[in-house]
């Protein structure tokens, strides 16, 4: 029987899709290393342990492999702060899952920091970039808003949501730039006292009102 007679499709994607995974980490990997202007189809390839030609295969080009990279890592990212969401009973519990979730030891570090920032450097010049950039913010608004309902009025939750994604962005960018200048420890206590600070400034919101 011709070996390549048949071939189980859904083993093939199955197969595919890991491929696809382990070239968008490497590509990763080579934005912690080398930035978005170090970074290369053949050194994403060498990583892998692939070929140019492997990675064309499943990535048309740089630009592309480069976007799936960085919805890879914010996947990695979105995680965490599920994962922590999930054991979160209270309002100031689900603020607390958001801001340290974004902030996980394997994930603020500096190689992690630089790799992101190299990407976000892109976001003003690429469509996509700045899609996925979007949606990032969209969910993590969404996500502090869930924990500001009851905590704070509508439209001071806005603004203290904004308040906060701005300061997480900064702190990411302060390590990025600056490795050793913060630690995760000084970012999560940054961030939430901003918050308890805003919180104390605000009018108390009457349940039930």
């Amino acid at each position: 029987m011709d070996s390549h007679a048949w071939i189980d499709p859904v083993k093939l994607k199955r197969l595919s899709d890991i491929r696809r995974k382990e070239l968008r980490q490497a590509a990763f990997a080579v934005l912690e290393r080398e930035g978005i202007a170090g970074a290369t189809l053949e050194k994403v390839a060498a990583q892998a342990g692939a070929s140019k030609g492997i990675v064309l295969h499943y990535f048309r080009n740089k630009q592309e492999l480069f976007e799936h990279a960085m919805r890879e890592a914010n996947a990695v990212l979105c995680n965490a702060v599920v994962a922590r969401l999930r054991r979160a009973r209270t309002p100031m519990e689900r603020m607390d899952a958001v801001i340290e979730g974004n902030f996980e030891e394997h994930l603020f570090q500096p190689p992690l920091c630089h790799a992101w920032l190299s990407l976000c450097a892109e976001v003003p010049r690429d469509e996509k970039l700045a899609r996925i950039q979007k949606v990032i913010h969209a969910r993590m608004r969404s996500n502090l808003l869930s924990g500001l309902h009851g905590l704070a009025s509508p439209r001071d939750a806005d603004d203290i949501a904004l308040g906060v994604t701005a300061l997480i962005d900064g702190l990411w960018l302060r390590l990025g730039l600056q490795p050793g200048s913060v630690s995760r420890e000084q970012a999560i206590l940054q961030v939430k006292n901003y918050v308890a600070g805003q919180l104390a400034t605000k009018e108390p919101v009457i349940v039930g009102a």
